[in-house]
C-alpha cells in the first residue's frame, strides 16, 4: 500500500501535463560528414581495400543504406542537403544566382529549435555566399578554391578572409582541426546547447592529392588492374549483402563532359581519357593509373584518420552517444580528366602539391562498383553513393543494412523531426519538403512510401518509381532506357522496348517535375 504522500505525488504527477511530468528527453545533436566525388565502392564497409577503420566501425555499431541517391553533382548536393529541397526548386540546378524569398537553410531551421551550427570545408551553395550570413551558421571554416589540397589559395573563418598558412597545410586535416576547434568551443561556452557540426571535406576530388606516407600504402595494390581491382570489391559487396545485381559492364566509350585533348599532352602518355581494356594499356599507362588510384585511395584513408579525430573530440565532450552521425558522398566518382589551378609539373611525384591529375574513368568504373556511369551522369554510378547512420542512443541496430531506397531530401526533414520540429510548419510560400522523415527506417529495415524520386543534372535525366527506373543521357539522344533495379542496379537490361506504356507514363511525370529542362551552359561547372 502506498504511503499518504506517495499517493499525493502520484495525484499531482497525474494532473501535471506530460512535459512536466517527467524530465523531456535531450535533443539529439547532429554530425555530417560529406565527401566530396566518393563511390559507392570506396569504403571498406562498401565493398573496398582502402583502410576505413572509422568508418567501418560507424558501419558496424549503426547503420548502412544500400540506396541512398544523391544529385549527381556537387553544388545541386550542397544545396539540396542544406535546405530540404530539389535543386531544381530553389534555383540551383540550373543556377540562377538567388534562392526563392521562402528558402530557409538547415541552420536557420534549427536555430529555431535553439540549435547552435558549425561548418567545416567546402560549402558550394552559391545562392547562399556567405556561410554564417547568409547560411546560418554561427562559425564557419570555408575553403572557397579547391585546386590545390596542399594550399588553400582562399579560406574564410565566419565569412572574413584568412592569411595563407604559415605552417604546412593539407585540406582533410584543416577542415578537422576547424571542426574540432568549433567543437571545443561549444563545449566550454555552450554545453547545454544541442548542435549541428557540418564537415565538408574536399577530398577526394580532383586534383588528386596525399602526403606521400599515405600514399606510398597503396603503391602496389592497384598494379593488378582495373578488372581484377572492380571483381575482388564485387565479391566482398555480395559477401556484405548490400548489392544484390550483376556487375555492370565498363563503357569504354564514355567520356566525361569536362576536360581537353590537350590536357592529355600535358599529362604525359600515361594517361588516358576512356576506361580501355586493361590489357591494351602500355605498362607506362599501368603504372601511371595505378599509382593515381593510390593516390585516391590514400585521400580517403586520410579522410577517415580525420573522421576519428573528429569523433575522438565528440567523445572527449561527453556528447558521442546522443550524435546522430550521417556519413555520405555528393556523387559518385568521377570520370574526368583536366589540369586547372597551377597545371601540372611531371617532374614532381605524383599526387604532390605541384601536381595536377584526376581518377579518370577507369579508377571511376572501380569506385562505382558495381554500377554504370560515373559523377554527372544519373545512371546509378553518378547518383548512388554509400550512407551511414550512427546513433547510440537513438538506433538500437548494430550493422543492419536499410534497402530501402532514401534521398539528400530526406535529411533535412528527418533532422528537424529530431529536434522536435514539424516538418509542416513552412514559410509563406514554400512548397512542402518533398523528403522522407527516416527515423522509420533506423528501426527497422522498412521501405519508405513515396510516389518518386526524380534526378536532372546536366542534360541527364531520371525518375524512380518503386524499383522501376527511366533515365536517360544526353550523350545518347536522351533516348529513355527503362530497369527494374529489384534485380537490375547495373542497369543492365533495358526493358523500354518490352514496357513501351510504362515509359510513357514515367517520362510524363518526369516532364511535368520539370518543365524547363533545357540545360544551360553554367551546368558544366565543376
Amino acid at each position: 500500500m502506498k504511503s499518504g504522500l506517495a499517493l499525493l505525488l502520484a495525484t499531482l504527477a497525474c494532473l501535471l501535463p506530460p512535459a512536466l511530468a517527467e524530465a523531456a528527453p535531450t535533443k539529439p545533436n547532429f554530425v555530417i560528414f560529406l565527401a566530396d566525388d566518393l563511390g559507392y565502392s570506396d569504403l571498406g564497409c562498401y565493398g573496398s581495400e582502402i583502410a576505413t577503420p572509422n568508418l567501418d566501425k560507424l558501419a558496424a555499431n549503426g547503420l548502412r543504406f544500400t540506396q541512398f541517391y544523391n544529385t549527381a553533382r556537387c553544388w545541386p548536393t550542397r544545396s539540396v542537403l542544406m535546405t530540404g529541397h530539389y535543386a531544381q526548386q530553389i534555383g540551383m540546378d540550373p543556377q540562377y544566382g538567388k534562392f526563392p524569398s521562402w528558402v530557409r537553410t538547415l541552420p536557420q531551421r534549427l536555430a529555431l529549435l535553439d540549435y547552435r551550427s558549425y561548418h567545416s570545408g567546402k560549402w558550394h551553395v552559391n545562392n547562399a555566399p556567405r556561410v554564417v550570413a547568409d547560411g546560418g551558421f554561427d562559425h564557419s571554416y570555408f575553403i572557397l578554391k579547391q585546386d590545390n589540397h596542399f594550399h588553400p589559395q582562399r579560406h574564410e573563418l565566419d565569412d572574413r578572409p584568412l592569411p595563407e598558412p604559415t605552417t604546412p597545410w593539407y585540406s582533410s586535416t584543416a577542415i578537422a582541426d576547424l571542426a574540432i576547434d568549433f567543437l571545443k568551443e561549444h563545449a566550454q561556452q555552450h554545453a547545454d546547447t544541442p548542435f549541428l557540426t557540418y564537415v565538408a571535406f574536399t577530398a577526394p576530388h580532383f586534383p588528386i592529392q596525399a602526403p606521400q606516407e599515405d600514399i606510398a600504402k597503396y603503391k602496389d595494390t592497384y598494379l593488378k588492374g582495373w578488372p581484377a581491382t572492380r571483381a575482388a570489391r564485387f565479391e566482398k559487396q555480395k559477401k556484405l549483402g548490400i548489392v544484390s545485381t550483376t556487375l555492370s559492364d565498363p563503357e569504354p566509350q564514355i567520356t566525361a563532359p569536362s576536360g581537353k585533348e590537350s590536357d592529355l599532352k600535358i599529362l604525359g602518355p600515361g594517361e588516358t581519357r576512356h576506361a580501355v581494356p586493361w590489357g591494351t594499356l602500355t605498362e607506362e599507362q599501368k603504372q601511371f593509373q595505378a599509382t593515381k588510384q593510390a593516390i585516391h585511395a590514400a585521400m580517403i584513408d586520410r579522410m577517415d584518420h580525420e573522421i576519428g579525430r573528429v569523433l575522438d573530440q565528440l567523445k572527449a565532450m561527453n556528447s558521442f552517444d546522443n550524435t546522430l552521425i550521417l556519413f555520405l558522398s555528393d556523387n559518385g566518382a568521377s570520370a574526368e580528366v583536366m589540369v586547372r589551378g597551377g597545371g601540372h609539373d611531371k617532374v614532381v611525384p605524383m599526387g604532390a602539391a605541384e601536381s595536377y591529375l584526376c581518377l579518370g574513368p577507369g579508377g571511376s568504373t572501380v569506385s562505382n562498383t558495381p554500377f554504370r556511369r560515373h559523377k554527372i551522369w544519373v545512371h546509378e554510378g553518378g547518383i548512388s553513393t554509400p550512407f551511414i547512420a550512427h546513433w547510440p542512443q537513438g538506433i538500437t541496430s548494430r550493422g543492419g543494412l536499410r534497402h530501402t531506397p532514401a534521398h539528400l531530401i530526406d535529411i533535412a526533414p528527418t533532422l528537424i523531426e529530431l529536434a522536435g520540429g514539424m516538418r509542416s510548419v513552412m514559410p509563406e510560400g514554400a512548397p512542402p519538403f518533398p523528403g522522407r522523415n527516416l527515423s522509420p527506417a533506423f528501426a527497422k529495415d522498412e521501405t519508405l512510401s513515396r510516389d518518386y524520386l526524380f534526378f536532372n543534372h546536366s542534360g541527364n535525366r531520371a525518375l524512380r518509381e518503386g524499383d522501376w527506373k527511366i533515365v536517360s543521357a544526353a550523350d545518347n539522344n536522351n533516348t529513355w532506357e527503362l530497369y527494374n533495379l529489384a534485380h537490375d542496379r547495373a542497369e543492365s537490361h533495358d526493358l523500354a522496348a518490352q514496357e513501351p506504356e510504362r515509359v510513357k507514363a514515367m517520362a510524363a511525370r518526369w516532364e511535368k517535375l520539370n518543365p524547363s529542362s533545357k540545360p544551360r551552359p553554367d551546368q558544366n561547372r565543376r
